[in-house]
């Protein structure tokens, strides 16, 4: 992994990017990025910092999120916690020449992610520019659009239903995938066959990014469905 950002963990302290949701009410004022490993799937683990904060219903919620990040060894694989660092790791993949440009994105999440941030203005031939922006601009819910404005991206599917998973791909594509896809909010869609449908397209994407998004599904649930798919 060259040109890397990510080789030293950090916090965010500012009211920015994943950190400004119910920032001024919360008491947590900072959240944890974590550093990246090559690894394998073993590897992923739950850490002992609070990756996300929100407050619901007048309750603070924080959630502890993945003691390192892991690229899977000899494979075009990222894994990491909020969903918003697939951004840095698509230019990061455009960069080292893993994946082309306009190729389809298909996202498979319990949610459509397409915000819009406020600021579109990122250099993604810049990694330092697009690290930045990742964390301090972009969050979990608005990092598609930025993509597909800036053509790494000429299009996504969505998949989130149960009628979305039997979509036919006939073109190469980049997979992102959340696995709160496998949440208990989304039972209503079987667990193998959603294991077998995410099998097929992780077998033949060019480049995969997965979120474990500590807020929306339990590490359990995470681990378990990381272990059926690889």
């Amino acid at each position: 992994m060259e040109n890397m950002f990510y080789k030293k963990s950090f916090f965010i302290l500012e009211n920015k990017g994943n950190n400004s949701f119910s920032f001024e009410e919360r008491n947590n004022k900072k959240i944890h990025v974590a550093s990246i490993l090559d690894g394998e799937i073993d590897d992923v683990k739950i850490g002992t910092e609070i990756a996300f904060s929100e407050i619901i219903e007048d309750e603070e919620l924080n959630s502890y999120g993945l003691k390192n990040f892991i690229k899977l060894k000899n494979k075009n694989i990222y894994i990491f916690d909020n969903h918003n660092h697939a951004f840095y790791f698509w230019c990061l993949g455009l960069k080292e020449n893993e994946f082309k440009k306009d190729l389809l994105l298909v996202h498979v999440d319990q949610h459509k992610d397409m915000r819009e941030p406020k600021n579109l203005n990122v250099n993604i031939d810049d990694l330092k520019d697009v690290f930045n922006y990742t964390n301090y601009e972009l969050n979990v819910g608005n990092f598609i659009k930025p993509a597909l404005f800036k053509n790494i991206f000429k299009d996504v599917l969505i998949i989130d239903s149960s009628y979305s998973f039997e979509s036919e791909i006939k073109e190469d594509y980049v997979l992102d995938l959340d696995l709160d896809i496998f949440s208990k909010d989304m039972d209503y869609i079987e667990w193998n066959y959603k294991i077998k449908k995410i099998k097929k397209l992780i077998d033949g994407a060019k480049f995969v990014t997965i979120a474990t998004s500590p807020f929306f599904i339990e590490f359990e649930r995470v681990k378990k469905a990381l272990i059926e798919l690889f």
